[in-house]
């Protein structure tokens, strides 16, 4: 399915069959395209890129699809893999994690820092710790080989 051009986000550079890599939703997915482009919030004068999940119900473009800044796509990337790494050695805590500290990480960025942490507001947290980690566990083998390419790619990009 071609991603559309005449909506407010401009596709520059775009993933289209996207629904065939989908995760666990290939074949069976919604989202049926990525792109980076020309922010649909662009003012005249200034321009931000940004990325954007395609979504296409069946008859029409989804008011679902997401617009993401493209700095926010990496954030998400730190998100991800800092949360894979505490919860690959998370077996040693009863609950996943360390209820007397439940920070994560402190991620440095902009001269300040990305604080990731349990949600203890959540007052079903174990519960949904014990289902996030399972799901991760799961998806292992779909979720590492995106981490070897993004690995890889970092790596030829000098980081």
């Amino acid at each position: 399915m071609k991603i559309p051009t005449y909506l407010k986000h401009k596709p520059v550079i775009i993933s289209e069959d996207y629904e065939n890599i989908d995760g666990r939703y290939e074949h069976n997915s919604d989202a049926k395209g990525l792109s980076l482009g020309l922010a649909q919030w662009n003012d005249r004068g200034k321009v931000d890129i940004s990325a954007k999940v395609w979504r296409h119900t069946g008859g029409k473009w989804s008011r679902q699809s997401e617009e993401l800044p493209i700095h926010r796509v990496i954030d998400l990337a730190i998100l991800t893999c800092r949360s894979k790494l505490y919860l690959s050695e998370s077996y040693q805590y009863e609950n996943f994690y360390d209820k007397q500290n439940p920070v994560i990480d402190r991620v440095g960025l902009q001269g300040d820092a990305m604080t990731i942490k349990f949600c203890i507001e959540n007052d079903m947290l174990d519960d949904d710790i014990k289902l996030f980690v399972e799901t991760l566990s799961k998806d292992d083998e779909l979720l590492g080989e995106r981490f070897k390419v993004l690995s890889a790619l970092l790596k030829q990009m000098g980081y």
